[in-house]
């Protein structure tokens, strides 16, 4: 499955598999406290002037790095698709190959441990839910994050059908964990996930 951007990419995937830009220090001082008010408080609430001041830099600093809030949202979204990526693949090994249900079931205990104490949920979602399914800069990067975990569940399924079974499972785990109050959550989406697994 794809990790990385190339000519091979399907376009569904694409806009969350394009790098990272480098940035200056005042650039990534912008983008760490960006992103801690946009998942903490959310993307409408927060506004360039709190970024900035929390960020220690101008305005002008914010817009002459990013453009706009727009560009800096969408940022904000593709870096942590990168490091959500990058942590859960660490985590499973090479999967050329790989399927099964173990690596299915380590997907599932990866998500747990990333999630920790965070209570506000997945930050796609979240970003989705105040921006619509409009025009904005993130809401591809939000889509393409989805249709990569799609990707991997049919990766490791071994099957399309099975994927999609597994993937709803996964987003449904996602709410239960913060939404639902249900610390058991991704105990009970293992135990579903080899329901599934043996039936298939």
């Amino acid at each position: 499955m794809p990790t990385t951007l190339d000519e091979t990419t399907p376009a569904p995937l694409r806009p969350v598999l394009r790098p990272l830009p480098e940035l200056t220090k005042a650039g990534a001082r912008l983008l760490d406290a960006a992103s801690d008010l946009f998942y903490d408080r959310g993307v409408r609430a927060v506004g360039v002037d709190l970024i900035a001041e929390t960020a220690g830099t101008t305005k002008k600093t914010l817009y002459d790095r990013f453009g706009s809030k727009d560009a800096l949202v969408a940022l904000y979204l593709l870096r942590r698709a990168h490091r959500w990526r990058e942590y859960l693949l660490a985590e499973l090994g090479p999967l050329d190959g790989a399927r099964g249900e173990s690596q299915v079931l380590l997907v599932f205990e990866v998500l747990q441990t990333w999630m920790g104490t965070q209570r506000r949920g997945c930050a796609f979602v979240n970003a989705y839910a105040e921006l619509g399914d409009g025009d904005h800069p993130a809401v591809p990067v939000i889509r393409a994050e989805k249709a990569w975990m799609r990707t991997l569940f049919d990766t490791l399924a071994g099957d399309v059908a099975l994927g999609a079974h597994l993937h709803l499972l996964y987003e449904g785990t996602l709410v239960l964990l913060t939404a639902g109050a249900n610390p058991l959550a991704a105990e009970e989406a293992r135990a579903a996930v080899q329901v599934a697994m043996a039936a298939s």
